[in-house]
C-alpha cells in the first residue's frame, strides 16, 4: 500500500462484528496488483446504525463503494437506490458500488464466489445431491448458485422454517423444475453439506447441523472465515469427510467485488 494522500480512493466494509473480515486484506492487494491509489478500510456498525452510516456514505465522494456482510445483508437492501434483478430475487446484498452521483447499487456474489470456490477446488456440485444449513443473505445466495449449478436436488434446513419456504418460493420463479426440499438437522445421506449460517463464528456457538449423522464420502463446507477451521469442519474431519473452508469463496471472488467496486 502507497502513501494515503488527498486522491486516495476509499472502499469499505460493514460488519458487526468485524475483527474476524479478510475482505479488506485481498481487495487492498488487487489495489497494489493494479496500481490504484486507493484502500479497503473496515467499517465497525451496528444495526441500529446501518441506515445512518449508509445516508451518510452517499454523500461520501471519495467512497467507490464497499462489501457487506454479517448482519447486514439483507438488512441494505432497502437502503439502496438500485438493486440487480437476482440479488433482488435473492433478498441480500454484499457488494455495493458508489455512482458520481452519489447512488448506490448493489449486488449479491456470494454463490457465484462459493460456487467457483468449490469448483476451484476440483469439487463440482453439478449431478450432485446438497444441503445446506441456513436461509439467512450468504445461504440465500448459495441456494440459488447451487441450483444453476446443477445439483440434482437441495435440501434446506433453518430454525425457522419459514423462512425456508420463502428462499424455496424465490428460487422457484427463477428455477421452477428444481428440485427443493425442507430439511432438518440430519444432514445424512447428502453429497454435499453446507454450512451457510453464521454459527462457528464465535466460540461456544451451537452447530449448525448435526456431525455425528455425517458420512466419510460426504464433503463439507463452510461460509465462515475465520477460524478458518470451525467447530463443524474439525468434527467433520475427524469423520473421514473432505472439508471444504470459507476462504476460498472469497479469493475467488475477490476480483469480481474489486471490479463491481471500480477498484480499476
Amino acid at each position: 500500500m502507497g502513501e494515503v494522500t488527498g486522491r486516495t480512493r476509499i472502499w469499505g466494509i460493514l460488519a458487526d462484528p468485524i475483527s474476524h473480515v479478510k475482505t479488506p486484506q485481498m481487495i487492498n492487494q488487487v489495489a497494489a496488483e493494479r496500481g490504484v491509489d486507493g484502500l479497503m478500510v473496515p467499517m465497525h456498525v451496528a444495526s441500529a446504525d446501518l441506515g445512518a452510516l449508509v445516508a451518510g456514505l452517499k454523500g461520501m465522494k471519495s467512497l467507490g463503494g464497499f462489501v457487506v456482510t454479517v448482519p447486514h445483508k439483507a438488512a441494505i437492501v432497502p437502503l439502496l437506490d438500485e438493486v440487480s434483478a437476482s440479488a433482488r430475487l435473492i433478498g441480500a446484498v454484499n457488494t455495493v458500488r458508489r455512482e458520481p452521483d452519489g447512488r448506490l447499487v448493489g449486488d449479491m456474489l456470494d454463490g457465484i464466489g462459493f460456487v467457483k470456490g468449490l469448483k476451484d477446488a476440483g469439487i463440482d456440485p453439478a449431478g450432485h445431491s446438497a444441503y445446506l444449513a441456513g436461509a439467512g443473505g450468504a445461504a440465500n445466495a448459495i441456494a440459488f448458485a447451487l441450483i444453476d449449478a446443477g445439483v440434482t436436488h437441495l435440501t434446506i434446513a433453518n430454525r425457522t422454517e419459514a423462512k425456508v419456504e420463502d428462499l424455496i418460493r424465490r428460487i422457484q420463479i427463477a428455477y421452477p423444475s428444481a428440485d427443493l426440499r425442507i430439511g432438518n438437522a440430519d444432514p445424512s445421506g447428502y453429497d454435499l453439506v453446507v454450512n451457510g449460517t453464521s454459527l462457528g463464528l464465535r466460540a461456544g456457538d451451537a452447530l449448525p447441523f448435526d456431525a455425528a449423522a455425517l458420512k466419510p464420502h460426504q464433503i463439507v463446507a463452510e461460509v465462515i472465515m475465520d477460524p478458518e477451521e470451525t467447530a463443524i469442519m474439525a468434527l467433520a474431519k475427524a469423520k473421514g469427510c473432505r472439508v471444504h473452508p470459507g476462504k476460498p469463496m472469497l479469493a475467488s471472488m475477490r476480483y469480481l467485488i474489486a471490479d463491481f467496486m471500480g477498484v480499476k
